[in-house]
Parts: C-alpha cells; sequence; structure tokens
C-alpha cells in the first residue's frame, strides 16, 4: 500500500516514546484481557453507580435553579448548550477546595477542563514562549507530562526525586544549570503526594523549603494532585503546596477522574497569578488559560460538569465525605500488597520495594533490565500485567524495576497477581543466574 503521508512530514512528537508510551500503557490491556492488571491506575470500579448519573444531574440542575436563580430556559440552556469556557462548576471547585484543603481562591481563577491532561496542556503552553524555555519535572515523571511538553516543543528537565519526593539541592542545581546555559527554566512539575509513578511524597518541612526555593529562583510550582485524597494511614492528610503557598508560586492541576467519575473526564487548573497585560491592565493567569482553551476544546461538557457538580453538592463540596469507601479499599489493598510481596520476596531475596504512604502505586526494583518485550512475556505466559518503570524517565536507559497499581483490583486478584509475578521473577532469576531464589 502506497502511504498518502510520512512520518516524517508530521510533528516530531506524535512518534516521541513519551507519546507512544501513552497509548501503549492505555492498550496492552486489551490485549491480555485475562491477565490479571497489577498495571491500570484507575479508579476502583466496585462504586460506579448509574443509578447517581442520575441523581447527581438532578441535584444540580435543582442548583443551577434553586441556588443560583436560574429560570427554566436558563438552567436549560446553561446544561444543553456551549457553556462558558472556564466552567459552571468553578463556583463549587473553588468551594472544594476550601472544604477539603484549606485552599481560598477566587472562583475565577479556576478554569475547568477536559481532565487534568488538558490542565496541563494549557498551562505549558501558556508557559512556553520561546525555545529558550524548559520545564523541569521531578523524575520519574507521569508520562502524560513528558508527553505534553513534547507537543509544545518544550524541553522537560528531570530533577531527582527519590525517597523524600525531590532532592532540592538538585532542583537548584537545574535551574542554575539551565540557566547558565542560556535557557529559561519556567516551572517544575510534581505531584507531593502519592506521586505517580514513584509513590513518594515530600514532607511538611520540605514542601515549606520548596516554597522558599522557588521564591529564592523565581521559579513557578506545578503541582498536580491526583491522589492526595488517599493516604493509608488514619492522620491528618498533609497541606497541598497550594494551601501552604502564600506568594502564587504554585499552579494546582485538579481532577475528579479519580474521585467521582473517570468517564466525566472532568479536570482543572487553579491558576491565580496576576499577569500584567501590554495594555497595562493586570489579570488572572486563568484568563490566559482560558483563551488558549477556547481554542482547544471550546469548554468542557456542560453534563459531564452537572454530574460532578451534583456529587460535589450532595456531600457538602466534600471530597473526603464522598470518598470514604474509595478510601478504605484503596488502603485496604495497599497494605495487602506490601504483605504479599514480605511474604513472597522476603530476605534473602534481591526484590525490593517501597511502601508508600497511601496512593495507588508501588515500585518493586529486580535484578534485571525490565523492559515491554518482558511485560508482553509476563502477560502472555504468566497472565499478570505491571508497568515497566522505564516509561517514566525520559533517556531510554534500562531501568531495573516495575511499577504496581493497587487501584482496580481486589485482594484475592492482588494474590493471584503477585503469585503470577513471583513465577516470572523466579524463572528470571534462574534464566539470568541473579540472586537468591523467591521465597
Amino acid at each position: 500500500m502506497t502511504p498518502d503521508l510520512h512520518v516524517a512530514d508530521l510533528h516530531p512528537a506524535v512518534d516521541d516514546p513519551a507519546l507512544n508510551s501513552m497509548n501503549f500503557l492505555n492498550e496492552v490491556a486489551q490485549h491480555y484481557p485475562d491477565a490479571v492488571s497489577l498495571a491500570a491506575g484507575r479508579p476502583y470500579e466496585e462504586f460506579f453507580d448509574v443509578d447517581a448519573l442520575h441523581r447527581h444531574l438532578d441535584r444540580f440542575r435543582r442548583h443551577l435553579a434553586d441556588d443560583l436563580g436560574q429560570s427554566p430556559a436558563q438552567v436549560h440552556r446553561t446544561l444543553f448548550q456551549y457553556g462558558r469556557t472556564k466552567g459552571i462548576v468553578h463556583h463549587l471547585v473553588a468551594r472544594n477546595l476550601a472544604v477539603d484543603e484549606g485552599i481560598t481562591v477566587d472562583e475565577e481563577a479556576v478554569v475547568v477542563t477536559v481532565g487534568c491532561q488538558e490542565a496541563m496542556f494549557l498551562v505549558l503552553r501558556a508557559l512556553r514562549s520561546s525555545p529558550r524555555d524548559v520545564l523541569l519535572a521531578v523524575a520519574p515523571t507521569y508520562v502524560g507530562l513528558t508527553g505534553a511538553a513534547r507537543l509544545l516543543d518544550l524541553p522537560v528537565w528531570p530533577v531527582a526525586g527519590g525517597p523524600t519526593g525531590v532532592d532540592l539541592a538538585d532542583l537548584r542545581a537545574q535551574v542554575r544549570a539551565a540557566r547558565a546555559g542560556g535557557l529559561r527554566p519556567r516551572a517544575c512539575y510534581l505531584m507531593p503526594d502519592f506521586a505517580n509513578p514513584s509513590g513518594a511524597s515530600i514532607s511538611v518541612a520540605d514542601r515549606r523549603r520548596l516554597l522558599d526555593l522557588a521564591a529564592e529562583e523565581d521559579l513557578l510550582l506545578v503541582e498536580d494532585n491526583p491522589y492526595g485524597l488517599f493516604p493509608a494511614g488514619d492522620g491528618d492528610r498533609p497541606p497541598t503546596l497550594k494551601a501552604l503557598d502564600t506568594a502564587r508560586r504554585v499552579v494546582y492541576l485538579g481532577s475528579f477522574a479519580k474521585t467521582v467519575l473517570p468517564g466525566a473526564r472532568v479536570g482543572y487548573v487553579v491558576a491565580d497569578q496576576r499577569v500584567a497585560g501590554s495594555d497595562g491592565s493586570v489579570g488572572l493567569l486563568a484568563d490566559q488559560l482560558a483563551k488558549i482553551k477556547s481554542m482547544v476544546t471550546v469548554n468542557t461538557s456542560a453534563l459531564a460538569q452537572a454530574v460532578v457538580g451534583g456529587a460535589l453538592l450532595e456531600h457538602g463540596c466534600s471530597l473526603v465525605a464522598a470518598t470514604v469507601r474509595e478510601r478504605a479499599a484503596y488502603a485496604r489493598n495497599l497494605r495487602h500488597l506490601v504483605a504479599g510481596l514480605a511474604r513472597r520476596f522476603g530476605d534473602p531475596s534481591p526484590v525490593r520495594w517501597n511502601v508508600p504512604a497511601g496512593g495507588f502505586f508501588v515500585v518493586v526494583t529486580v535484578p534485571f533490565a525490565v523492559d515491554d518485550a518482558l511485560l508482553h512475556r509476563s502477560a502472555r505466559e504468566y497472565g499478570v500485567l505491571w508497568t515497566p518503570m522505564a516509561h517514566f524517565y525520559d533517556d531510554g536507559a534500562p531501568v531495573d524495576a516495575l511499577r504496581l497499581s493497587i487501584s482496580a483490583v481486589t485482594p484475592e486478584q492482588i494474590d493471584v497477581g503477585l503469585d503470577r509475578l513471583a513465577a516470572l521473577v523466579t524463572d528470571e532469576l534462574a534464566r539470568r543466574g541473579a540472586g537468591a531464589p523467591v521465597g
């Protein structure tokens, strides 16, 4: 067949490993439907409720009429017509942030997006203004961020993460190295709570130091917080960077995919930074992001927003209250997975793993390279899926680690998956002559 186009004639990013990774990770499970998936970071499906969709939609409809005073015609138009670019649940998002996170923000600083992925794209598009611009990102990094940056011709400089979530000395060194090279570091992207993929969290003390560093180096921080509501312990959740931010250094990304409904594809960005216009006026960064959004998706689905808005209203705008069952399920699964790893890979096994304080992910380190070929063999011959950690680094180097997810499985499925993973690891160690047998 004669091709009509060649990939070399398209934007270079379409053939970039980061974009290929996102599609690969999203689709690999479809090729092995009988395998236990410890790969997907999808929310738990047991609590999905079709009836809730109608209930939440009706609750939001009544909110428009009773609380906001809209006429029947206005309600009809709000739900069915093209809508406000910044969204129609922005006021509820602001209320939720105040209730759950102690963040006080002008509702006009909120832009409701098509998932958090669009929020990332809008922020990066706005910040990338010249070829000198670079984005810093704590490594390993969520591949969706790397791919979005590729589409915008925005280079990503890795910053060391490690068990403490971010190496502050390395962050400062990378900022200064970029500037010494004539580049302009615009922001640093990070997940302070139970990061994807590492599971690491940043201490409150280091969050404060990070904000001080950002002020000293004149750097924005892009805080992504999809997992912060899911600690595995019973203590208080640490404050977000945005809650600690007194100088508008933090652009905050949020999503309702993990807390309300992934199928709604509703996220948001809080961008309260002040922007001086060419005419001398001063507005919000959110206003500039809305201009970009109007040319990308026009607006976020009103019906999807209404479902999310109704869910918020039903729980007093508290997602902490709305996700009690989910938090318990994720905490149970995380404990079960970690205990299962200890039973199967106890000393003297060369296999190691971290123990996150919450979230969806655990990283397992093994004494051999982990790649896509091994993943396919794991799914095909052993019936278990996981994620190669190499997908979350940008240098193409081999990585001897894999990510396990606890979010979309039952404890029984975790046991089956870990048994199959242990068999794979045992066979790989024997084949490569590495380390002691798995216990």
